[in-house]
């Protein structure tokens, strides 16, 4: 229905849970990002076909691609807490609509940076938010 075929890490993950919030929020890169210099925010995995915000939905990836400027290389997979200042997307450009696709940051001047060159080498990577300083 996108045009895409999507990673069998993805699919994987789909049937453990459709989409949702994670876990481990925090993917670490030396690559400056609206929210740190040392790791990009991501908050909940895009699910598929029940919802309005599904990757597939209403106002999934080809909405948000539209809607936020997004460059048109794939899929919009994660939600980031800036409520689409910025977003992670899987990266067709190299690969094709059918092959593998790397893991690109979209910042806002919309220039997509490669940050993993797969989805499973981005969920691997994946840490949980660092504690505060009052223990919380």
């Amino acid at each position: 229905m996108l045009g895409y075929v999507l990673p069998d890490t993805y699919k994987s993950l789909l049937r453990e849970q459709n989409g949702g919030y994670l876990a481990r929020t925090r993917f670490p890169t030396d690559l400056a990002s609206s929210w740190s210099e040392e790791h990009i925010a991501v908050e909940r995995l895009l699910g598929v076909g029940n919802a309005d915000a599904a990757i597939d939905g209403k106002f999934g990836s080809p909405y948000m691609v539209h809607e936020w400027d997004y460059p048109d290389i794939g899929l919009v997979i994660f939600n980031t807490p800036s409520a689409g200042h910025d977003t992670v997307m899987l990266d067709y450009t190299a690969c094709g609509r059918g092959g593998e696709p790397s893991v690109v940051y979209i910042d806002e001047d919309r220039v997509p940076r490669n940050v993993a060159p797969t989805l499973a080498a981005f969920l691997d990577a994946l840490a949980a938010e660092a504690a505060t300083d009052d223990g919380l």
